[in-house]
């Protein structure tokens, strides 16, 4: 079976001395219970393997039964063991349960390591934030990148690009009724639903579904909130947008970028470029097939761009770093990378026709620590995507 390369840092971890809840977060159905099944059974610890799917999110002392029937195990043996729990973010307070046991174990000096496993992200981190401070490091994973698609499935760089990056769709893409069903029903409505929706008050479903759905037809583009308005059913006031644009991204399907500048004031206030997560989320809307699609340059060259941006998203995602655009008057780079102080400019070519003004503006402007040129005329997109990407803020 294909392991991830997340899979070497969960077992580093597993097999340290305890220290820290290791809590894997990530959206759904991107391989965390298996690549931590997989670990679990490649190690020589014992281990109890328990899931809150089907568990009323009343019932708190679901938790409090795990843990016990570990303490018994652990103690009876006299060894170390692992206690891992799917989906805890389901259960209500879970965060103070958690706090609660694992100082009793750290005060009574018992061996059980503990992992969290949670595909909300935005009821993770409130947990996460309030309770468990200081007691937990995170894992994160995100939608498969190319190389890892490439490997487990064979696809080509195309596909990648068209399909997308969950390891559950890509058997189906030869039955395109299949394909998006799957994308529609088990990622994108379990996350609004489940994640959403069922945990946090939204006033307006329909229009949360809206935005997501306008938002990712609009992948790689600019659109102001007054033109989204004008498009969207009841959307009432600007506000509502930015707050469902923001679950949204908290939630890995679709961000909203925000302009580059100095000044960070004026950089919250600007026009978004909405970027999809993940091109399935684009295409599964589209109204052309992916043989349609790559016979017409212009139409490729956007799902090209929102492909290179949807890697992009993931790996801030990953490594912790910001993502903008810049634009001025006509000039525009795609993407700025920010982390920490130093920034790098990205700029993609699908075709011959686009310019590099904009980089070059860029440069005279910001002096970032680098700029790059991705596709035609510059580093190719199997290159970019096959370096690590924290090597771009490092010097030459």
């Amino acid at each position: 079976m294909y392991k991830l390369p997340v899979y070497k840092k969960i077992k580093e971890r597993l097999e340290e001395p305890r220290r820290f809840i290791q809590v894997v977060m990530g959206p759904r159905q991107v391989g965390k219970s298996t690549v931590v099944k997989q670990v679990l059974q490649d190690i020589n610890i014992p281990y109890k393997f328990f899931a809150a799917d089907g568990v009323p999110n009343s019932n708190f002392h679901w938790i409090s039964d795990c843990w016990e029937t570990v303490r018994i195990l652990s103690e009876s043996k006299n060894k170390e063991y692992i206690l891992v729990i799917d989906e805890i973010q389901k259960i209500n307070n879970w965060s103070e349960i958690v706090k609660k046991l694992w100082d009793e174990d750290s005060f009574h000096n018992r061996n059980i390591k503990v992992v969290l496993l949670g595909s909300s992200r935005i009821l993770l981190k409130k947990g996460l934030s309030e309770s468990l401070a200081g007691r937990f490091e995170e894992i994160r994973m995100a939608q498969w990148s190319f190389n890892e698609i490439k490997e487990c499935f064979g696809l080509s760089l195309n596909e990648y690009l068209f399909y997308g990056g969950y390891p559950g769709a890509i058997p189906l893409i030869s039955s395109p009724e299949r394909y998006e069903e799957y994308i529609s029903s088990s990622i994108i409505e379990a996350t609004l639903n489940r994640d959403i929706i069922n945990d946090t008050i939204i006033n307006k479903p329909a229009l949360l579904r809206q935005t997501f759905e306008l938002a990712s037809a609009y992948s790689g583009q600019i659109l102001s909130y007054t033109k989204m308005m004008g498009q969207l059913q009841d959307a009432g006031n600007t506000t509502t947008l930015v707050q469902y644009l923001h679950l949204l991204n908290e939630s890995c399907l679709v961000g909203g970028l925000q302009k580059f500048t100095n000044d960070i004031a004026r950089t919250r206030g600007t026009i978004p470029k909405f970027q999809v997560y993940d091109n399935s989320f684009k295409n599964v809307y589209f109204p052309f097939s992916f043989e349609e699609a790559i016979r017409n340059p212009a139409k490729w060259g956007n799902i090209y761009e929102s492909g290179v941006g949807a890697y992009i998203l993931c790996q801030a995602f990953l490594h912790r770093f910001e993502v903008f655009y810049w634009r001025e008057r006509n000039l525009e780079v795609d993407f700025i990378l920010r982390r920490k102080s130093i920034v790098v400019a990205l700029e993609v070519k699908s075709n011959s026709q686009k310019t590099t003004k904009g980089l070059e503006e860029f440069k005279r402007k910001f002096n970032p620590h680098r700029t790059l040129i991705i596709g035609e005329g510059g580093l190719s997109l199997e290159e970019f995507f096959s370096i690590p990407i924290l090597s771009l803020f490092k010097d030459s």
